[in-house]
């Protein structure tokens, strides 16, 4: 296996294997927008913001005044999460199965890295600039009071002028169940057969895009940390940055070991709220 093994092929196939799988760390939850040329743990990526700009009142033949100075600040958002894998397929075995078996186990291995990754992202809840609900008086949720609960959650968005469009909220299976017994969502929400989904996407509610994951941060196996927002609010960046096949000297076998690195950064944090709940 090893001498037909192409690195830059496996590697691009096990990027686009994890993204599939990130539910947190996927396009239109998250912003990717300033990966770059990511290389190894340790970059930094840098992220320019800009104040408002001042709107004046014009008059014919009238000087307008002269051009602002817009204020500049960098965020840097620091690669400092290193991942990697290193598995091995006996002769034996490959001889016994599928000729797919390497194939699948890296799927696993890209599976598992996407899994630390969007447990990474998610545990950005501590960095939500609003909050409903604390660890000694969390919001308990039933299915009479969800929807109610996404639609404060909106109205906090709302005065902090996120946009409307492009808003999400992750929930908990449980969570999830509850909002099914609601007839505004399950008679208007949910999406008709028909329709394409995202990764863990579930439906409509409320003005936010309902998505499920059971990498919901838990306290205890009862409080969770519910976050909704929008894309604005924070960055990912991420690089399958090796991947090497090899043979292990004492074994007859392949073997094969990859690294992902990667960051993320809170860099709106009023466009990110986050819920304390309790299962009813």
């Amino acid at each position: 296996m090893t001498d037909k093994f192409i690195p830059q092929v496996w590697s691009a196939k096990l990027l686009i294997e994890l993204q599939k799988a990130l539910v947190y760390g996927q396009t239109g939850v998250i912003n990717r927008d300033y990966e770059g040329e990511i290389k190894e743990a340790g970059d930094t990526v840098k992220i320019h913001s800009f104040g408002p700009v001042t709107v004046f009142n014009y008059g014919k033949n009238t000087d307008m005044p002269a051009a602002e100075t817009l204020s500049d600040a960098e965020i840097s958002m620091l690669i400092d999460q290193s991942k990697g894998f290193n598995f091995q397929i006996d002769d034996i075995d490959t001889a016994q199965q599928s000729p797919k078996i390497m194939t699948d186990a890296m799927r696993e291995a890209a599976y598992c890295l996407a899994d630390a990754a969007d447990k990474f992202i998610a545990a950005k809840h501590t960095e939500a600039g609003q909050t409903t609900g604390t660890d000694a008086a969390p919001v308990v949720l039933t299915a009479s009071n969800i929807y109610d609960t996404l639609v404060d959650l909106g109205i906090k968005l709302s005065e902090k002028n996120v946009p409307k469009s492009g808003r999400w909220v992750v929930l908990p299976p449980w969570a999830y169940g509850l909002l099914l017994k609601d007839e505004r969502f399950a008679g208007a929400g949910s999406f008709g057969a028909t329709q394409t989904l995202g990764n863990a996407q579930v439906g409509q509610a409320a003005g936010f895009c309902v998505l499920e994951s059971n990498n919901v941060p838990s306290l205890g196996g009862t409080k969770y940390k519910i976050l909704a927002g929008h894309s604005v609010a924070w960055s990912f960046a991420d690089q399958i940055s090796n991947v090497e096949a090899y043979r292990p000297e004492k074994r007859f076998a392949d073997a094969v070991k990859g690294l992902h690195v990667y960051g993320c950064k809170v860099v709106r944090p009023d466009a990110l709220v986050c819920l304390t709940a309790n299962k009813a």
